[in-house]
């Protein structure tokens, strides 16, 4: 009976900036900046103690077109230590490192398999004699719009066929819509595993055959939430096997509580440790967004003491914790701003205040947020909002707009 087991990751983005957090402290910002690595380092370490035939990077390995010198060594470093056990790595750029980018070559080791720009097959031998072809090709620009799939032809004389494709299942519709195919598409190859990349969410979109996208390696922004990482896949000729693998030294996570019963200070603090100790892992780093719904303290102390003291009291420490769970954003919400009839009711301001809301137009959202995407550092790491994200922002801004007039 044939059988190969081999890793699947896809979108390292080695270096990535990690825009905007220059706040955190330095300590946690250090390992923000270096967590990519450290998450990459996981992938290797994986494939060299399960003694993979061969490890499959599905596209963007590097955050840029002008791939730094330093990701380049740093991933050149892990691409020897396969080297030296005899692991090949196969290898496909994507939008973000497409082979057109300007930068200054570092050479890899000859364990190190690149696919050019038009689809092409290359074919490895694995430890127990089974013949295996690999399928793919590299992004040759930023911008692949063609449906590559069509491309994509079995070759006979090898016991396993798999297919590399950095692209989007074409119903995606909040993604770049680059290199597109179905699901149909793929599964009328007669491959035995569809090795994705592009999309950061982890997916596995059909299981005969396996065609799986792995997500990141490691969150980027508070929009890349949950455990991330990447595949160790056994295939035989009866079937497939896939077993996730974390890999994120840094989690993002979202959370909400409902504080309506909270009389006190006290007990908000004691209802937010609970919150942010139930996100708290060995060893995890854990970048946290939450939000306090219907907040309601009558002492006009205590409801000051909330917005001035409690973030700070939270931080507290957390910065020396090799599991620290630190706060982003902490959103303090009242109970009022939900109840648009009553605050109509209360003046008359709030009718109109509500009603340049309920008008305010997408263009608007667009010109107001001009200056960002204009701006040269914008351009190059600022992503477009969705439609539903655009939404989103707006009722934000409202709840908080309206939990500002009555603290006021």
């Amino acid at each position: 009976m044939g059988n190969i087991s081999f890793i699947h990751a896809a979108d390292l983005h080695l270096d990535s900036p990690m825009v905007g957090l220059k706040y955190l402290p330095a300590e946690i910002l250090a390992r923000v900046k270096e967590s990519t690595f450290t998450a990459f380092k996981k992938v290797t370490a994986a494939a060299i103690e399960r003694e993979v035939d061969f490890v499959i990077i599905a596209g963007d390995l590097f955050d840029g077109e002008d791939r730094s010198l330093r990701a380049q060594s740093r991933f050149r470093a892990e691409m020897l230590k396969l080297e030296e056990k005899g692991i090949p790595v196969f290898i496909v750029h994507g939008n973000h490192d497409h082979l057109k980018g300007s930068w200054v070559h570092m050479e890899m080791p000859r364990n190190v398999h690149i696919f050019d720009t038009e689809v092409e097959c290359k074919t490895i031998t694995a430890k127990t004699g089974e013949i295996v072809h690999l399928y793919g090709f590299s992004y040759g620009t930023r911008h692949v719009f063609d449906r590559k799939i069509d491309d994509y032809q079995k070759v006979a004389g090898a016991d396993f066929h798999i297919g590399i494709l950095h692209g989007n299942e074409r119903t995606r519709t909040d993604h770049d819509n680059y290199a597109p195919f179905s699901i149909r598409d793929l599964q009328e190859k007669e491959f035995d595993y569809w090795a994705l990349g592009h999309i950061h969410k982890r997916a596995v979109l059909s299981e005969s055959p396996p065609v799986v996208y792995p997500g990141n390696i490691q969150g980027r922004n508070k929009k890349e939430t949950g455990r991330k990482g990447f595949y160790h896949v056994s295939l035989t000729n009866y079937g497939s096997e896939m077993d996730f693998i974390e890999a994120s030294d840094i989690v993002w996570e979202e959370a909400s509580i409902d504080v309506s019963a909270a009389v006190s200070f006290h007990e908000i603090y004691q209802l937010c440790l609970q919150a942010i100790n139930q996100f708290r892992r060995d060893g995890i780093g854990t970048l946290l967004s939450l939000t306090l719904n219907n907040v309601h303290l009558t002492d006009e102390l205590e409801a000051k003491s909330l917005d001035r003291d409690l973030l700070e009291l939270l931080l507290e420490d957390e910065k020396d914790d090799q599991s620290f769970v630190w706060l982003v954003n902490l959103t303090i919400l009242t109970g009022k701003q939900a109840d648009r009839g009553q605050l109509k009711l209360e003046a008359n301001f709030y009718s109109e205040l509500f009603d340049i809301i309920d008008h305010y137009q997408v263009q608007d959202q667009d010109q107001a947020l001009a200056p960002l995407y204009e701006h040269s550092l914008g351009r190059k790491y600022l992503t477009g909002l969705t439609e539903q994200e655009k939404r989103e922002l707006v009722e934000r801004a409202e709840k908080l707009l309206i939990d500002l007039l009555y603290h006021e």
